[in-house]
C-alpha cells in the first residue's frame, strides 16, 4: 500500500488507475492500526487494485474533499468514481464480498 501525502497525488492516482482502494487513518487511532494489516492482507488476493494510504492529520483537506467524519475509512473507487465506503468498524468479510462483486462485475 502506497503512502500518499497530498490531495493532488490521490486525485492523480484515481485518474490513472481503473480501481483504487483509499485507506484513510490518523496516527493515534488504535482501530486504524489494527485494521490496516487486515486490509493489506485482503488486498493480496486482489492484485489489480491500486491501494493508497493517507493520514487525515497530515492532510486535513482530505476530510472535506471526501466527507470524512471518522477514521478509519476505506473507500473503493472505479474509474475515479466512489463505488462504496466503510468507516470506523470495517467488517473484513463484508469488505471482501463487496470487492469481489465489484471485480467480478468489471471482468464481465
Amino acid at each position: 500500500m502506497e503512502e500518499v501525502h497530498s490531495l493532488e497525488t490521490i486525485k492523480a492516482t484515481l485518474a490513472g488507475e481503473k480501481m483504487v482502494l483509499l485507506y484513510i487513518s490518523r496516527r493515534n487511532c488504535s482501530v486504524c492500526h489494527a485494521l490496516l494489516p487486515q486490509v493489506k492482507g485482503l488486498l493480496e488476493e486482489f492484485q489489480d487494485i491500486k491501494s493508497i494510504h493517507a493520514d487525515v492529520e497530515e492532510m486535513p483537506e482530505i476530510a472535506g474533499e471526501y466527507s470524512i467524519f471518522t477514521v478509519p475509512v476505506v473507500i473503493v473507487f472505479v474509474e475515479g468514481k466512489e463505488m462504496f465506503r466503510k468507516a470506523r468498524f470495517v467488517p473484513i468479510d463484508e469488505l471482501h464480498t463487496q470487492i469481489s462483486r465489484l471485480v467480478k462485475m468489471l471482468d464481465n
